[in-house]
């Protein structure tokens, strides 16, 4: 396969208070094989970063996984920008050798 996506919605908090929600939608390119459910975790280094997510200014980009059941690798851009991106499997079966980009949507409650 040449082309895939995904997409997802996550609650935001900010020092413990729920502030928003945000949706994502991911395009990638290249060898991509099977499929996988995952979760991620992002934290903003400073007021201003997070600020840029919530003014919908952030995407990321450059992916590359390997995925096994609820067991896998990936390597993603762990801190950019002041950003820091944890991402958990939560299953699948899945390999990828991919580029690709992340775009999110902050909405306020």
């Amino acid at each position: 396969m040449v082309i895939g996506g995904a997409a997802g919605n996550g609650a935001v908090y900010h020092k413990g208070s729920l502030i928003g929600m945000a949706s994502m939608k991911q395009v990638s390119v290249g060898f991509q094989w099977g499929g996988q459910a995952y979760r991620e975790v992002i934290f903003f280094e400073t007021e201003a970063d997070l600020n840029r997510f919530k003014e919908n200014k952030i995407e990321f980009s450059g992916q590359a996984s390997a995925v096994a059941v609820t067991k896998g690798a990936a390597a993603n851009m762990k801190y950019e920008h002041g950003v820091m991106i944890f991402s958990q499997t939560k299953g699948g079966l899945m390999y990828e050798a991919s580029v690709g980009g992340q775009k999110f949507k902050f909405r306020s409650l």
